[in-house]
């Protein structure tokens, strides 16, 4: 099973009859792997098979002959799977054949890496083009100098990473997009509501989520680092800013406004806050730290939905399904 030159994509597997019990054989990704006990106290692995057209999860019995094999792998390991495919509870949940770990040797040159690791749809280099026009907009000399110190610092982590492990835009230069769109968000917005410090708003929206270039690590699959573990990124990105923020000799007002912009962007304390926004740019920027993640949800189930799909798979962050037809005009 080692030929890698015929490998169907996520989106094609999805595309198969689901009760015809069709067998094909992919090149993926594991994104997650979790043991579990089943009712009877009986290990299985539950693991998370990706490229950059979607996902699926596969069980892996304790009686399954690749259960040990796939125990000896970590998350991030390239394999050629064969299986059946089988629906459980509506969902793509394959019936696992055989499978064997892909070698970087044999990725090497092949076509089927750049398949492998989901980017954002837009281009990067115009993305972080246009994010420095973002922080030249800021026309307060402190505050823009904090923000330009921030991303002397992070940059090119920043350009790369995704802004979450699953939720939105997680995805390499994910992070990035997600900024930029926050930042076109703002800027229209920001007329509206002139009780808003447009420079204030505006720093916070570019600063909010820095502490995920320490909070995440990883290339081909992405991982909490020990620091994100232990601090998260709310915690992670407010040491930069205030670090920056004394850098560049913000006045103290002025800096504990933007650390309260990152603390509490999140908007709930369940949801990671460390406090609640208690200002008007804090309120503003986690409003649109909000939209955006749910958008970023919609329009990635949509780029990967099947033509025929009416309906995704229930998403938990959206807490639906989503229907995937354009309205009909």
């Amino acid at each position: 099973m080692s030929d890698i030159s015929t490998s169907l994509t996520v989106r094609d597997i999805k595309a198969l009859d689901r009760t015809g019990g069709d067998t094909f054989t992919s090149v993926l990704l594991i994104k997650r792997m979790t043991e579990r006990p089943t009712k009877t106290g009986n290990p299985f692995l539950m693991v998370e098979f990706g490229d950059k057209t979607g996902t699926f999860n596969c069980n892996c019995f304790s009686d399954n002959p690749s259960f040990e094999f796939f125990k000896s792998l970590k998350e991030g390991a390239v394999v050629r799977i064969e299986a059946k495919v089988d629906y459980y509870q509506n969902r793509l949940s394959p019936k696992l054949l055989r499978a064997e770990e892909i070698s970087s040797d044999q990725l090497a040159g092949s076509p089927l890496m750049a398949n492998l690791v989901e980017t954002s749809p837009e281009d990067a280099d115009a993305l972080w083009t246009e994010f420095q026009g973002h922080i030249a907009a800021i026309a307060h000399a402190e505050t823009r100098a904090t923000v330009q110190a921030v991303f002397d610092e992070i940059g090119e982590a920043f350009r790369a990473a995704p802004a979450a492990l699953a939720m939105h835009h997680a995805y390499r230069h994910g992070l990035l997009e997600h900024t930029c769109h926050m930042a076109r968000a703002a800027r229209a917005l920001l007329p509206l509501y002139p009780e808003v410090d447009a420079d204030l708003a505006l720093a916070g929206v570019l600063v909010h989520d820095t502490g995920k270039v320490i909070e995440y690590q990883g290339t081909l699959s992405t991982s909490r680092s020990r620091k994100g573990i232990l601090q998260g990124h709310v915690v992670l990105g407010y040491q930069l800013v205030r670090k920056a923020g004394l850098k560049a000799k913000l006045n103290p007002d002025l800096l504990e406004r933007l650390e309260h912009i990152v603390l509490s962007h999140q908007g709930e304390l369940e949801w990671g806050a460390a406090v609640i926004a208690a200002t008007p740019e804090a309120v503003f920027v986690a409003k649109i730290d909000d939209l955006d993640a749910k958008m970023g949800m919609v329009q990635r189930l949509l780029r990967q939905a099947g033509e025929s799909d009416e309906f995704s798979d229930r998403h938990l962050g959206l807490n639906a399904q989503l229907l995937l037809t354009k309205p009909p005009k």
